[in-house]
């Protein structure tokens, strides 16, 4: 797929590394760390990551490709809280890290025409495999700038003393 309808690709490919950037000098204490009883820990997020990576969107391309209009039901990552809560954060982002690699090198093998492949989603409706694409996208996005949030308040903020005050951070 080299048109620009899916375009995402890169990032796709590059968010790992991007993660991993983030997450270089954090402990694991550091990566479960919560922020508040309702919010992500950076281990939460990246077993979040590797869940979505196969059970959520490799799911969903395969059926997009295998299928006339398959349906899918919303992804509601809070079902999933308690497998989140007790997974090693290491294991998660290698799983995910495997998972993206092998999920992109078969992405870019499909046709362009691919992209046009449409499946009904119970929420917003009609959707194309490119659509998703860039949902994917969007969604490893958000949870870069969580993690980078996240790093932010657990190990810079507390470093930088009265400079810090004026920061209002969102982990």
């Amino acid at each position: 797929m080299t048109d620009n309808s899916l375009d995402c690709l890169d990032l796709l490919e590059s968010t790992p590394a991007m993660l991993r950037d983030l997450m270089s000098e954090i402990s694991e204490d550091d990566a479960r760390w919560k922020p508040a009883p309702d919010r992500f820990s950076i281990a939460e997020v990246l077993a979040h990551l590797s869940h979505s990576e196969g059970h959520c969107y490799r799911a969903r391309l395969d059926r997009f490709l295998s299928e006339e209009l398959p349906e899918f039901e919303p992804d509601d990552a809070s079902f999933y809280y308690d497998l989140y809560r007790q997974a090693n954060p290491q294991d998660s982002f290698d799983h995910f890290e495997e998972q993206r690699e092998t999920n992109v090198e078969f992405m870019r093998t499909l046709p362009h025409s691919a992209g046009d492949r449409r499946a009904l989603h119970r929420e917003a409706g009609e959707i194309t495999l490119s659509q998703m694409l860039h949902e994917w996208a969007m969604h490893d996005l958000g949870h870069i700038r969580q993690v980078a949030e996240l790093v932010r308040a657990r190990r810079y903020l507390p470093g930088a003393g009265a400079l810090g005050r004026g920061y209002k951070l969102n982990p």
